[in-house]
């Protein structure tokens, strides 16, 4: 009996996997298969990325579709178009002898006319992001009342975008459901909520320790100078010729920036973000599966929906805000039992990081130094003549050349071919990195002696020291305003131009927040915030340090609805900051 058989699978969804190659299902597949096959049991299954949870639900949703019946029966909820996109094609592939059994995809960026067309057409199962799937609910083009079976695919990254009230909104409103399937990489508080306020009794399974991270994975990180940090990505690349893979920025006019300028450098790559159309994407993702792209960059956005086979590092410009974006990230790379290696450029202030992550991810993070100019020179140089040895010359005419190659080459030795092969392929990387400057970060405030004065006046050496560099601000903005850590950075940079490098650390609690930004670079910030007009109060941002000058909260019901800038000593909760 074949191995998915056994696990209950109907002989037409068998003979379509088959068909795909598979022969052995993955650990969450054997273990969630069976119990979803009953379709009345609630279900969470926390497995990472590329461990086949999308075959671990779909096929058994497959198994439990009425044909004859042409309205939605399912409902798969995920992040991003990308990944709606693919959970479909795989229901496709997997359905291909399941006669009658449609499954449409709905999600924003392509034409909600035809989506709402093909509905109309009759599906059994309906794959959609949370903003499309609201929006033909309100234009009562979807019926929810007779969905059985929902499925919540990525819950973590979906709560992570802002999708809960969202998601809340689609469980209320399937009321005839007999079951809910919700898959996670991470288990954050927040998916827990979902479990306990709309599941009953869920069978909970788990593939790996939660919130852990990929063991085919190798963890590296680099410390530069926040100046250098394209430098460093671009050495990093360099330093891994055949390198096939992911580059992920912060915001979309990063990953534009930095696709333009390795553009223009002669690298094969190209961005992915928000701002591009679906066919922009569509374009983008076809050259990126077909190998005519080396790398793409892309923002977490598009973070779920790349399920590409054989990327091999993952380079994060950027360490993520949120840490358990670090888990979907480097997910991208190291899938199918295959190996990866998930590359971090990051500042010296953000090392503590690197440790909480490692405890993430239940791995060692190796710290290892940025390649010298040197080094980059010589790995493209083996690279080269590995290549040049093992290329196959057993289906060509190269024999009808040789007597003309013998003759050409009369009067020039072994030696000299070999140099100037040599030279045509590498002079452009030997002029670059011919005055290579050193990247690496150095701790500039260890073993540094600096003058310290106590407050009766005397004197004393120190050693090391944290002056760096940074001038702490109060803004009265925090999470009560709405914002998350990700959304108030955005925020903050779009409002004052600022690039994320000129940032330190940045503390938010409900009703304000405090930002370290480079000294320079603080009174540009102070004077495009202080004033500024969000959700009908007041911004008020001004240093931190010495004191605060503190507004009447408007619309918190602070009183009196006076705008007058205040001055206060700092708040006795402040203590906590310090």
């Amino acid at each position: 009996m074949n191995a998915f058989e056994a696990l209950g699978l109907n002989e037409n969804i068998v003979k379509s996997i088959n068909d795909l190659g598979f022969t052995e299902p993955t650990p969450i597949q054997t273990q969630a298969v069976p119990v979803l096959l009953s379709g009345t049991t609630d279900f969470v299954g926390l497995a990472q990325t590329g461990t086949g949870k999308t075959a671990a639900f779909g096929l058994p949703l497959l198994q439990l579709m009425n044909a004859a019946d042409k309205f939605p029966q399912a409902l798969i909820v995920c992040p991003t178009r990308e990944l709606c996109l693919q959970i479909t094609n795989d229901l496709v592939s997997f359905s291909k002898y399941s006669k009658g059994i449609v499954a449409e995809a709905v999600y924003g960026g392509a034409s909600i006319v035809m989506q709402i067309r093909n509905l109309k057409r009759g599906v059994q199962i309906v794959v959609a992001t949370p903003g499309r799937l609201i929006d033909l609910i309100e234009r009562k083009a979807i019926d929810l009342q007779k969905v059985k079976y929902v499925v919540l695919d990525e819950a973590d990254e979906m709560l992570n975008m802002g999708f809960r009230d969202d998601i809340d909104f689609v469980l209320k409103n399937t009321v005839n459901r007999e079951s809910i399937w919700l898959f996670s990489a991470t288990m954050p508080p927040e998916v827990r909520a979902i479990s306990k306020n709309f599941m009953d009794n869920p069978k909970e399974i788990t593939v790996g320790k939660k919130n852990s991270g990929n063991v085919n994975i190798d963890h590296q990180f680099f410390v530069s100078p926040a100046h250098s940090r394209y430098e460093t990505l671009k050495r990093l690349i360099d330093f891994n010729p055949g390198m096939y893979g992911i580059i992920f920025t912060r915001t979309k006019a990063d990953a534009q920036d930095i696709s333009e300028r390795l553009s223009k450098s002669g690298y094969e790559i190209e961005a992915l973000h928000g701002d591009l159309t679906q066919q922009q994407r569509d374009r983008v993702m076809g050259r990126f599966r077909t190998k005519a792209l080396q790398l793409l960059i892309a923002t977490d956005v598009a973070a779920r929906g790349i399920d590409v086979d054989g990327i091999t590092h993952v380079i994060n410009y950027e360490l993520p805000d949120d840490i358990e974006v670090y888990t979907h990230r480097s997910g991208r790379t190291g899938r199918a039992g295959k190996t990866g290696i998930c590359l971090s450029i990051c500042h010296s202030r953000e090392t503590f990081k690197i440790r909480t992550l490692e405890k993430m991810v239940n791995a060692t993070f190796h710290k290892l130094d940025i390649p010298s100019g040197k080094d980059v020179c010589r790995k493209q140089f083996f690279h080269f003549m590995d290549k040049l040895i093992s290329t196959d010359i057993s289906h060509g005419d190269y024999e009808t050349y040789l007597p003309d190659l013998m003759a050409k080459f009369e009067n020039v030795s072994k030696e000299e071919i070999l140099q100037r092969v040599a030279a045509l392929e590498f002079d452009h990387f030997l002029k670059y990195y011919e005055n290579a400057e050193d990247l690496n970060a150095r701790d500039a405030g260890r073993g540094q002696r600096t003058m310290e004065v106590s407050r009766d006046g005397s004197r004393r050496e120190r050693t090391g020291g944290r002056d760096n560099g940074f001038t702490r601000l109060f803004v009265n903005l925090g999470t009560k305003d709405g914002f998350y850590k990700a959304s108030f950075l955005q925020f903050i940079l779009d409002e004052s131009n600022l690039k994320k490098e000129v940032l330190g650390k940045i503390d938010m609690r409900d009703m304000n927040s405090w930002i370290e930004v480079d000294k320079a670079n603080a009174p540009k910030m102070i004077k495009a915030l202080d004033g500024k007009r969000y959700n009908n109060r007041t911004v008020r941002m001004n240093e931190a340090d010495g004191g605060f000058k503190r507004p009447v909260d408007e619309g918190r019901g602070g009183g009196g609805g006076s705008d007058r800038k205040r001055t206060y000593g700092p708040p006795r909760e402040r203590k906590q900051f310090s």
